[in-house]
């Protein structure tokens, strides 16, 4: 699984049951966002600003990731924006190797540029980052490779999550047969102590040549990070199997994709693209055996497809939908409320433009929109 594994699971499930009350404390103390109105089946709009563009010198392009930084440390500044990018210059799907860092006030810096020679580590593959990227208080980033050698899906190889520094520089990675196609993640974080949920999108989906498989899964890493000392994995668990995922010529490969934790911990919500659904996965943070493909929370209706998934104000699930630019707000109890159009452009308007999410209390939501190669913000 990874080149470097410490068995200290008991160690770590004690810390995170005071990572729990931690992250209570936390969720509680959030500055309030204003309230959002609640018309069902009504379209209302907010403000959308375009704080900076995500092309970097060498012109990839494609954003996916989005993580905000949680604390100042080498290069990376609380409260920036992180986000990878996909495509190359090309604009050939799984090559790109580039991670900006934006400030709310559109300070743009390289924060990494990969290698693929150089990962101090396996990536079967090689590197073309995705929508999974998650930034921890103790200056480690963490990003998913689902590569390809000429953007084709029949290129494509399982890849790995490359671990970076608080620099940028890569110090190693998170291979092997449990990590097959990483698509997105989210994480808890409690400094010493790490879990990373990750969704793999490439389990029989080569050989499905387009077909429908059932193989997407959701993988939880509890990492232990040593001071002075990159991450290592203590333990690994399937806890979501049997998600639906195909490729396709114009997104790469569709399977499950946004994650994110309800405000008590307690669920994993997943955005199963396939199915047109929300899901939940109950005890993400104990369990040790599969849920499968989880509960419903919600499904059809404003949903189209949805991608990327963030826990917005008041427990409210934000989602955007790949078939068209839109985003959808979910209650924690599964009632769709209302839908806001962030991208109208192209036919169908906003079609696979929304991947990457972040809600920042007293800001609003940030958002990479990939017509435009932009990181915009929304408010209401």
């Amino acid at each position: 699984m990874s080149n470097r594994f410490v068995p200290n699971v008991a160690a770590f499930l004690a810390a995170f049951f005071s990572l729990c009350a931690l992250n209570g404390a936390v969720q509680a103390s959030a500055a309030p966002f204003p309230p959002f109105a609640a018309f069902p089946g009504v379209v209302q709009n907010g403000m959308i600003t375009t704080i900076a563009s995500t092309v970097p010198k060498n012109g990839d392009i494609n954003p996916y990731g989005m993580a905000v930084v949680p604390a100042t440390t080498g290069s990376l500044v609380k409260g920036d924006i992180l986000v990878s990018n996909f495509n190359n210059a090309s604009n050939l799907q799984g090559t790109g190797t580039t991670i900006m860092e934006i400030s709310p006030g559109g300070h743009v810096t390289q924060f990494a540029k990969i290698d693929p020679n150089h990962l101090h580590g396996q990536c079967p593959g090689g590197v073309g980052l995705t929508t999974a990227l998650f930034a921890a208080r103790s200056g480690w980033v963490f990003v998913g490779s689902l590569p390809t050698k000429d953007g084709m899906s029949d290129t494509a190889r399982a890849g790995c999550i490359i671990v970076l520094n608080s620099i940028g520089q890569v110090a190693e990675t998170f291979y092997g047969s449990l990590i097959n196609g990483p698509w997105d993640m989210t994480g808890l974080d409690n400094g010493s102590h790490v879990a990373l949920w990750i969704t793999n999108v490439l389990n029989g989906t080569i050989q499905g040549h387009g077909r429908i498989v059932n193989g997407g899964t959701v993988l939880r890493l509890n990492l232990v990070i040593p001071f002075g000392s990159p991450p290592g994995i203590a333990s690994a668990a399937v806890i979501g199997s049997g998600f639906p995922e195909r490729t396709d010529p114009g997104a790469l490969v569709i399977g499950p994709t946004g994650v994110a934790l309800s405000p008590d911990d307690n669920r994993l919500f997943v955005a199963d693209s396939l199915n047109n659904r929300i899901a939940a996965i109950q005890n993400p943070l104990f369990r040790t055996t599969s849920a499968g493909l989880g509960d419903t929370v919600t499904m059809g209706r404003f949903l189209a497809d949805p991608l990327g998934l963030v826990m917005g104000p008041h427990g409210d699930i934000l989602s955007a939908n790949g078939s068209n630019g839109y985003l959808v707000t979910t209650t924690i109890s599964g009632a769709q409320v209302r839908r806001d159009l962030l991208d109208g452009s192209g036919s169908p308007p906003g079609a696979g433009a929304l991947f990457g999410l972040a809600f920042v209390p007293g800001q609003g939501l940030f958002f990479v929109d990939d017509a435009t190669n932009t990181l915009d913000l929304f408010t209401r």
